[in-house]
């Protein structure tokens, strides 16, 4: 007789200490737990939430490492879970589960230069490695953030792109798919953006998380600027469901994202983002 899978941990209590919203469909979630002894999370790995009576849903975090009391979400609205998430406010109970999965390599960066490739809502789960970076600068060589969205009003966290392009020591790129006169910036895919980055190719790590599209784009674009696959690593949250391996959602063939990622190595699965029905 087959064993049963071990049922996933039951959520534990969290409450909603801050509400920000970013753009018309997106919010960011501060919570601080009802219980001590709950996990940090290092940036790429994500948790379950879960909003009472509707269900739940992976959500990569999005904040400062280093402040562990407290889990910072960035939810974008695409579904009941997540609209349901988004609506919440302060003194709102939540339940978390995690943290679950492999988060972006930041000691294996170490002594290298970093590109940061991120689209759309991609931003969030790259947001705690760019604090991270920030904070132990001298440990990293050139920094590159190259980010867009479908607008300008779909750019998440706008004061602080502003406080990072204000830096010497990070460079930021920004571009929207399409936009009004009153945009001065730059129009164009984000992709694109890799071509004219400042980075050396010969000791570059990019990380990338966006839709998938955009990634397999920006991979090659990497690729033409002589950063391989194998040192290119990509988030794959948008594909998982469970968290733990149970469902099959986000299975890549031998990969479950939320097991063997969401953070995992662009020559490990390339292959198969670009197949279609795996």
């Amino acid at each position: 007789m087959v064993a049963a899978a071990p049922a996933p941990p039951l959520p534990a209590p969290f409450t909603v200490v801050g509400v920000t919203r970013e753009t018309r469909d997106t919010v960011t979630v501060t919570l601080a737990p009802d219980q001590p002894g709950v996990g940090a999370a290092a940036p790429g790995q994500f948790n379950m939430l879960y909003a009472f009576g509707v269900g739940e849903a992976p959500i990569s975090t999005s904040g400062d490492p280093a402040r562990p009391d407290r889990l910072v979400h960035t939810i974008r609205a695409i579904g009941l879970v997540t609209r349901a998430l988004t609506r919440v406010r302060r003194g709102d109970a939540l339940g978390v589960r995690g943290p679950y999965g492999v988060g972006w390599p930041l000691d294996e960066a170490r002594g290298h230069d970093v590109v940061v490739v991120a689209g759309g809502v991609g931003l969030a789960p790259l947001r705690g490695a760019i604090y991270h970076l920030l904070r132990h600068r001298a440990d990293y060589g050139r920094v590159c953030l190259l980010y867009g969205a479908r607008t300008p009003a779909d750019l998440l966290f706008r004061r602080e792109l502003e406080r990072w392009r204000g830096r010497l020591d990070l460079e930021v790129a920004v571009t929207v798919d399409r936009a009004e006169r009153d945009w001065r910036g730059r129009v164009d895919v984000v992709p694109a953006l890799v071509a004219a980055a400042g980075f050396e190719p010969e000791r570059a790590l990019a990380f990338c998380c966006g839709p998938e599209v955009m990634m397999r784009y920006a991979v090659r674009e990497l690729a033409q600027r002589g950063v391989p696959a194998s040192r290119v690593f990509v988030s794959l949250e948008r594909s998982m469901r469970c968290g733990v391996g149970l469902c099959g959602h986000c299975q890549l063939l031998p990969f479950f994202a939320c097991k063997d990622g969401p953070v995992l190595r662009a020559d490990r699965v390339m292959h198969f983002m670009e197949r279609r029905e795996v």
